[in-house]
């Protein structure tokens, strides 16, 4: 078993923890429960996570920061349009 398979596990099981909280968020539009700043600079976070996998060719690590970049940069916009 090669590490790279660690790393598709762990962007697995990383992203599939966060989508629950994101579809909850879609669906109601309620942000209020939500902190603007840690949204703002988690999401800031996760693209710069993006970066690091696509500077070092690592596809677990890209396919999962660009799926919770889209999620997190949606709920973002949530927060930003509904309070």
């Amino acid at each position: 078993m090669s590490p790279e398979w660690l790393g598709y596990a762990a962007a697995v099981l990383t992203t599939l923890a966060f989508v629950p909280q994101a579809l909850k968020t879609i669906r109601s539009r309620d942000t209020r429960g939500l902190s603007l700043g840690m949204y703002v600079v988690f999401t800031i976070g996760i693209g710069f996570w993006f970066a690091y996998g696509v500077a070092l060719g690592s596809w677990p690590m890209i396919l999962a920061n660009l799926v919770t970049f889209a999620l997190a940069a949606t709920i973002l916009a949530l927060k930003l349009r509904y309070g």
